[in-house]
């Protein structure tokens, strides 16, 4: 049977808990063990698909094709796990299908209430994750912060469960704040009324992970235990890192966490292995040389809006290059107003265009990839990025003046980009297309030498709308070359033909990088931008 560690956190939010379990997670696989992740998220959204990148941060897609909370994102960059589904609850999910068991007369008549039938729908997705994936531990993040009404059902759930399975078999790790103030006076006292609110809740954490500024000294760990109703042992700090998140596994483990964890567990003794945690710092501190990386998007983007694509980036220069990266803003919006686009690309070393959605900032995105095209600039364009290059090439090279996408424009005369229900040819989706999909590379492009020139890849989608296969020798004619096709006839992947190196894929290769592992698309990017960056080249028309 699996053995559970429930993580909450209290004070406020944005303390780390994501980063914390994933480290945690990390640990343990460290030490020989299987582990499995899980959020539990508080909001009513059934999913985070619908909400927006400034509130929450990026859309997270599992192989499966469900939307999620970026958290799962960073589960799946500090460990080995397999996410699906499964592994995201939401509120609105639990209150969905307990609604349609009740509807379907599952519950006999009986009232229908928070607890048991909500709590004991928490708890029933909780064990199933344990129960399919055959873990030895499952770490489940329980989103918000401890005194938020919408929590309390997850709250109760977790106090039952810990009830239930006995404290060898679940454990709480509660992740808590001790401030400093002006004077530089440490304090605990927002801990203690936090682990109170807990303690009246009915879950006496087993382990605190003090979010701080330095390392707790040994009498602040001892009066936080007093207070808190725990052993001094099990006070740790989850420390501002220096530099990456990625140095919290090896601190954690400084600390002894792991080896506590293991001990309240009841799990064999095991030593750690954290070579490869350790073959990633010692480069990412010992860089050989650096590259600088502009990423194009709206308006003051914040950098959860695209924290996938941030962290690939990293990997594949820390792991692939032994470079340093710096990733400069350029804000979209600004450049629609005609501005001048050279001074945005002194000294940039290659250009990147994640997915974005809507028509703001779009006429500055288009006016980068120009600027990118022309001055042979390394590009890799993701989704609308891939787009961009499509609709650049018409309007600019082509001389389709009004070629749009119809998300922007339904009576554009060349709608190069719309959905597929509107192309000749290609079945009708009219849902977003999500998870992994087969694609087929073309050989002899870059694309295809990106992948070791295999044949097919999988790889995750997030899209609506789609390149219109109807246009594509006028495209070839003037230089932009198809690179990919999906099973299901869509393109999936464009590259400049006379330019060293400019690619854009429809599909999310960001979604499955890992630290040590980094996504050889990105990898190929980077060794591009390293290569080619700074060049000022000019290239011809059509």
């Amino acid at each position: 049977m699996s053995k559970y560690i429930l993580v909450t956190g209290g004070v406020c939010s944005s303390l780390g808990k994501g980063v914390a379990a994933s480290s945690v997670g990390s640990l343990l696989e460290c030490c020989g063990l299987s582990v499995a992740m899980m959020k539990c998220d508080p909001y009513i959204n059934v999913d985070a698909g619908n909400m927006s990148p400034y509130q929450h941060g990026e859309v997270y897609v599992t192989e499966d094709g469900a939307e999620t909370d970026l958290d799962l994102g960073t589960y799946s960059r500090f460990t080995n796990v397999s996410l699906t589904r499964s592994n995201s609850v939401t509120t609105g999910k639990i209150y969905n299908e307990v609604i349609k068991n009740e509807r379907a007369g599952r519950y006999n008549g009986r009232t229908v209430q928070v607890i048991p039938h909500i709590t004991d729908e928490i708890k029933r997705r909780i064990l199933a994750v344990g129960a399919n994936s055959g873990a030895d531990v499952v770490i489940v993040e329980i989103g918000g912060t401890v005194g938020d009404i919408e929590l309390i059902p997850f709250l109760e759930a977790a106090r039952q469960l810990i009830r239930d399975l006995g404290k060898t078999n679940a454990l709480s790790l509660y992740l808590t704040l001790v401030p400093i103030l002006p004077g530089g006076e440490m304090k605990t006292k927002p801990t203690q009324h936090s682990v109170k609110q807990m303690q009246e809740i009915g879950i006496q954490p087993d382990i605190l992970l003090c979010r701080a500024e330095v390392p707790l000294d040994l009498e602040l760990r001892k009066k936080i235990a007093l207070f808190c109703n725990v052993e001094p042992s099990a006070v740790f700090t989850s420390i501002d890192v220096k530099k990456t998140i990625y140095e919290l596994p090896l601190l954690f483990h400084e600390q002894g966490l792991d080896e506590k964890i293991l001990t309240k567990l009841g799990l064999s003794e095991r030593k750690a292995d954290l070579s490869s945690w350790q073959d990633f710092l010692d480069k990412f501190n010992n860089p050989k040389r650096k590259v600088v990386i502009a990423m194009m998007g709206k308006k003051n983007f914040h950098d959860d809006c695209y924290k996938s694509v941030r962290e690939s980036l990293l990997h594949a220069a820390i792991s692939a290059h032994d470079a340093e990266i710096e990733i400069r803003k350029i804000d979209a919006e600004t450049l629609e107003s005609g501005a001048d686009v050279a001074p945005f690309f002194d000294g940039i070393d290659a250009l990147i265009i994640p997915g974005n959605y809507g028509q703001r900032g779009f006429l500055g995105m288009l006016s980068g990839v120009r600027y990118a095209r022309e001055h042979k600039i390394p590009y890799l364009g993701i989704d609308l990025g891939m787009q961009l290059m499509a609709i650049e090439t018409a309007r600019t090279l082509l001389g389709w003046e009004d070629a749009d996408s119809t998300e922007f424009v339904q009576s554009s005369a060349y709608p190069v980009i719309s959905l597929p229900e509107e192309q000749a040819g290609l079945a009708a989706a009219g849902i977003m297309k999500l998870g992994a999909g087969t694609i087929v590379l073309e050989k002899n492009t870059k694309l295809s030498a990106v992948y070791h020139d295999v044949e097919k890849i999988s790889e995750r989608h997030r899209s609506k709308y789609a390149f219109d296969r109807r246009y594509s020798e006028d495209m070839a004619s003037c230089g932009l070359a198809v690179s990919a096709t999906g099973t299901d006839g869509q393109t999936e992947g464009f590259e400049w033909k006379d330019h060293p190196w400019g690619v854009g894929v429809q599909y999310h290769p960001e979604f499955v990088s890992r630290p040590a592992k980094p996504h050889p698309l990105f990898a190929a990017f980077i060794g591009a931008a390293l290569e080619y960056g700074g060049r000022a080249d000019t290239q011809s028309g059509c």
